[in-house]
């Protein structure tokens, strides 16, 4: 009986020893953000009402339907008037934005790196060689050497670390940029991973008149992002979120969706981004399958179960009504309440009407709707940088508080649509040094976000085009 005895106590401690081994080994493979930093560039770089009308007044391949349209676009955007353009937009060169070269794009990029990389890094106090993983996600700039090689030449990291450099994934790359991390601290224990967001504009403002690639100029902006993410347990204590689940919908197989949000030439060989008119089609699509896989990841059972039985009574009375099916809009009710598993929603700020859908398809108020009108205001379209905006919006406004679940939804060019859920994992006061809102988020939101451009130039709606001239105030310019 005492052998037995000691078998059992054996066998018991030893699974328990199992199960406390299990439990330890998942506590090393989370992914927590530890810092962050926006990138703000110098304010000689704000794009005005005025310096973007002499913008648009310096390009010679566009005519009086041209600028009725921008007008139009530019009003209706939800853009102020202290987002940012790249420097080669302010250049007194008379090759101005036209002929960008590429030592263009790359200052552009080297500007943000030194900027946002150093300040992360500094506040942090993390040594560049502490660095693991590095992964830089820069879309419409493919450079040799690579620029994740650029980084790690200037900060002279190490030999061994894992370095991943993502191109064309467009504006939802920071999520998959976190994912790639988030799968490596899954296998690598006590890892620090940098993760560097942005987009380069210098070589990709688009200069004809084709109007589905002037739309772009109107919404992109430049800016980005640098995070510093770990799965070391004694950098916990200093995390600001904890990644509880991430979700990636890919829709490249369909035509439609595939050639909706693409980069190409127009008639004139002038390389361009185009956005076509199923964009919000494509989008709905990706955006609900997304939603339908994260779902059951974040709201509690008993609103799946709601959901559930509203389904089902739902189908009941269709089948029995007669009446046809009645034409679908491209924003659809998700039917489902997200602020049961949620507390904040930051949503990417690909413009007014994406804004506004997402509003219209989760049933959200103006309260969570206004970090991403806010951002998209004062910011503009960052690409995949956007999110990241957003989120300090409401760590300046001291929204977020300990416990607090954060849902991020992303869209991209192939066509993409990516979320994923975050836990702030200690209170946040605004305080943080890094916050890119900390200078001026007590004058958000303002009292207006009516744009001035209709009121300085709205007299181009009442011209003729067979007597259209510039006014002498521009003629300079040309």
């Amino acid at each position: 009986m005492e052998v037995l005895f000691y078998i059992y106590l054996v066998s018991i401690l030893y699974l328990l020893f199992k199960i406390w081994k299990w439990v330890d080994e998942r506590r090393d493979k989370e992914c927590y953000i530890i810092d962050y930093q926006g990138y703000k560039p110098t304010d000689d770089r704000k794009v005005s009402t005025e310096m973007s009308g002499e913008t648009i007044v310096k390009s010679k391949n566009l005519g009086l339907s041209e600028y009725q349209f921008l007008l139009k676009a530019i009003v209706s955007s939800g853009i102020g008037e202290e987002t940012y353009a790249p420097r080669v937009m302010f250049s007194s060169s008379p090759r101005g934005y036209e002929n960008p070269t590429l030592q263009d794009g790359i200052l552009e990029m080297d500007e943000f790196f030194q900027d946002s990389i150093e300040k992360l890094l500094s506040r942090s106090g993390v040594s560049p060689r502490e660095i693991d993983i590095l992964v830089v996600n820069i879309s419409m700039l493919a450079v040799i050497p690579s620029l994740s090689a650029r980084v790690i030449n200037h900060y002279k990291m190490r030999e061994d670390i894992k370095v991943f450099n993502l191109t064309g994934m467009g504006c939802s790359a920071s999520l998959i940029s976190v994912d790639i991390v988030q799968n490596i601290f899954k296998t690598y224990k006590n890892k620090l991973a940098l993760v560097v967001t942005s987009e380069s504009l210098s070589l990709n403002w688009y200069s004809g008149n084709d109007k589905s690639m002037i739309l772009a100029n109107c919404l992109f902006r430049s800016g980005g992002c640098a995070m510093l993410l770990s799965n070391k347990r004694s950098l916990k204590h200093r995390a600001m979120f904890k990644l509880k689940c991430l979700v990636r919908t890919h829709h490249g197989c369909r035509d439609e969706s595939y050639e909706c949000c693409i980069q190409k030439e127009d008639e004139q060989g002038r390389i361009g981004f185009h956005l076509a008119k199923n964009l919000p089609k494509a989008a709905t699509r990706a955006f609900v399958d997304n939603l339908r896989e994260i779902s059951p990841k974040i709201l509690p059972i008993r609103e799946l179960l709601r959901f559930a039985l509203k389904l089902f009574v739902r189908k009941v009375i269709n089948n029995n009504s007669q009446k046809g099916p009645s034409e679908k809009s491209n924003n659809v009710k998700a039917g489902i309440n997200f602020r049961t598993g949620v507390d904040h929603f930051c949503i990417h700020t690909g413009g007014k009407a994406v804004i506004d859908g997402i509003g219209f398809s989760l049933d959200l108020t103006e309260y969570d709707l206004e970090p991403a009108r806010m951002t998209l205001h004062r910011f503009g379209n960052t690409s995949a940088s956007s999110l990241w905006y957003v989120l300090a919006y409401m760590e300046a406004k001291k929204r977020l508080k300990k416990g607090d679940r954060v849902f991020m939804i992303s869209f991209g060019a192939g066509f993409k649509c990516n979320s994923c859920l975050w836990e702030v994992v200690r209170d946040l006061d605004g305080n943080n040094g890094g916050n890119v809102w900390k200078d001026f988020i007590d004058s958000y939101p303002p009292e207006s976000l009516t744009n001035p451009f209709m009121e300085k130039y709205g007299w181009i709606q009442n011209e003729d085009t067979t007597t259209f001239k510039i006014p002498d105030e521009y003629k300079h310019l040309i």
